[in-house]
Formats: C-alpha cells, sequence, structure tokens
C-alpha cells in the first residue's frame, strides 16, 4: 500500500502504536495484518454474504428493512446515498446490502427511542443456511478486533491502555455486507458504487475483494489514491467521532468506492465487509487532554456518541433532523 501504509499488529507495543500514531495523522487509514481473526471466521461471513446476494431479489426483500430509514436488514440496490451525509445532492449509490446491529441489547429498559433504535432487531434470513451463525461470529471477532485496536489507539495517544474500556463495553456497531453487482448500463453523471463520505464512529474494519472499480482515499493534498487489495489484510479507518475526541489530531478521511473501468475485461462484481464500530451509546466525546495543545481551547463541544450516530444517519438516509 503506497498511500495505505501496512501496519502489521503481532506485537501490540509502543512501536506499533507509534506507527498507528502517524498513519491517523497523515491519512486515517491503515491496513493491518498479524490481527490474529481465525480465518474461519472470515471465510464464513464472506461466504455466507456472497451466497445470500446470490439469492433472487424475491427472496432478499423478505428480509428487507421493514421501512424506509430501518437501520438493519436488506438494503436493495440504489437504496442508498452516501454523500447525502455530507449534504451533497448525487445520485443513489450503485450497491446493495445487508446490515446487523448488537446481537445483544442491554439488561436495562429502553426508554430514549432512538437508543431503542439502535438496538433495533435485525431481520435475519432464513436462507443460505448458517447465514446468521457465521454474522454473529464474524462480528464477535470484529468486537475483539476493535477493542484490541481501542487499547493501541490509546497507548498512540499516550493514554492508559484501558482508558476507552468502559466507553466501548456496550458498543452499538454496526455490520455491514456490501454487493456491487458488475454494471449493465452507463452510471448516472456523479453516480459511484458508493458516494464520497467519512465514516461516523471511532473506527471501522474492511474487508475487501480485488475486483475492478475499489475502494479510494482523498489524501492531503486533494488526491484520489486506491487502497488496493492486500491478501489477508484489514483496512481500518478512523470515523469522524474518533477525529473529534483528537481534537483533529487524527483525520476521519473522506473515501468513495468508485466504479469499474468501462473497458474492464470480465466480471467487475465486488463484495467488502465493514465492520462499523461506535462506542456506547451514552459516551460522551470529549477533547483527549493528550491533544490539546497548552492553553488552547477544544475544537469541539462534548458529544454523546448515540446522538451524534443519529445525526448522521438520519441525514444519509434522508430523514428529518430532531
Amino acid at each position: 500500500m503506497t498511500a495505505v501504509p501496512l501496519i502489521d499488529l503481532t506485537n501490540d507495543d509502543d512501536t506499533t502504536a507509534r506507527r498507528i500514531d502517524a498513519a491517523c495523522r497523515e491519512i486515517g487509514f491503515f491496513g493491518i495484518v498479524g490481527h490474529g481473526v481465525a480465518a474461519n471466521a472470515i471465510d464464513g461471513m464472506w461466504d455466507a454474504a456472497r451466497t445470500f446476494f446470490d439469492l433472487p431479489d424475491a427472496a432478499k426483500r423478505q428480509v428487507a428493512m421493514p421501512y424506509d430509514g430501518y437501520p438493519y436488514g436488506y438494503s436493495p440496490l440504489l437504496n442508498e446515498g452516501l454523500a447525502h451525509s455530507l449534504g451533497e445532492a448525487s445520485p443513489p449509490d450503485l450497491k446493495e446490502s445487508f446490515n446487523m446491529g448488537p446481537p445483544h441489547r442491554p439488561a436495562r429498559p429502553l426508554t430514549d427511542e432512538d437508543e431503542a433504535f439502535a438496538f433495533a432487531e435485525t431481520p435475519w434470513p432464513e436462507a443460505p443456511a448458517g447465514f446468521r451463525v457465521a454474522w454473529l461470529a464474524y462480528y464477535a471477532a470484529m468486537s475483539t478486533l476493535a477493542a484490541r485496536l481501542m487499547g493501541l489507539f490509546a497507548l498512540a495517544l499516550e493514554l492508559p491502555a484501558g482508558f476507552f474500556d468502559s466507553k466501548i463495553d456496550q458498543h452499538i456497531s454496526a455490520l455491514r455486507a456490501n454487493n456491487y453487482p458488475h454494471p449493465t448500463s452507463p452510471p448516472q453523471p456523479g453516480q459511484l458504487r458508493a458516494g464520497v463520505h467519512s465514516d461516523y464512529g471511532s473506527l471501522t474494519i474492511l474487508l475487501q475483494d480485488d475486483a475492478p472499480g475499489g475502494l479510494q482515499v482523498c489524501d492531503r493534498d486533494g488526491v484520489w489514491r486506491d487502497v488496493p487489495h492486500v491478501p489477508g489484510a484489514f483496512v481500518v479507518n478512523i470515523g469522524d467521532l474518533m477525529a473529534r475526541w483528537t481534537n483533529d489530531r487524527w483525520v476521519s478521511t473522506l473515501h468513495r468506492v468508485v466504479n469499474p473501468p468501462p473497458d474492464a475485461m470480465g466480471s467487475t462484481r465486488r463484495q467488502s465487509v465493514a465492520f462499523f464500530h461506535q462506542p456506547n451509546w451514552d459516551a460522551q466525546i470529549a477533547c483527549i487532554l493528550s491533544c490539546l495543545a497548552a492553553g488552547a481551547a477544544p475544537k469541539y463541544p462534548p458529544i454523546c456518541s448515540g446522538a451524534y450516530l443519529m445525526s448522521k444517519y438520519r441525514s444519509t438516509v434522508g430523514l428529518p433532523a430532531d
């Protein structure tokens, strides 16, 4: 990876933390190997998603999001425009997806309607066999990996290793598989596989294949850089909340998924799986003191994780703000 560095997580030490800090300062993205995620968890998830997307449209729609704006379930092709989260008018994205939310609800009553929405039920398909089991196993593996990364983030920010633990022990993360079909007609002007956006939460862990028409990140000079597929690696990027937490010491970088070149040979179908790690609903995101220069004021007021997530989600799916 040229613009996006590749970091080996075999050792959770200061050297690894410094490399993460440098990547998050410069580009907000990095690849990881030595992550320890079992191959069977990765393959099981990947194959279950691919088999689901191969089903007839009518079968997939049996687990469609039950109403406009519902967060989990199947989202058909042309149902979302990620650039809308930045206030940009654009054609809908050329993808379909399946989304799951937190598998375990808090034991306490959820009196806040928005919080209950974040913990809404995922409508699971009956086919393919083993779909739900594979997704739950992968979600658990990503939760463990995200907690490990947050520990390294703490070291990188000169904080105690467990600084983030109490803020992510009931995280409201979402897991999404995207299918980008081979195009059968030219895109509309400005239409992409996934429009320009930044992610909302603490970090994202992405698994992608190497089909044409892939992920690009916008560097500090405004140049769009390809993020190539590396066998066995995940791509990690920080989200808006982590940028706020660090007072913009770390950057939440704009990215997109571009269309395949018109002269590409063979099928350009593409798949990706993204784990969107989001701190606890009530976690307060306030400037970390190690990221604040002496005598300076924080750039952003404190905000709760859940409130920020809902504001961004509403803009993405076109729901009115509260």
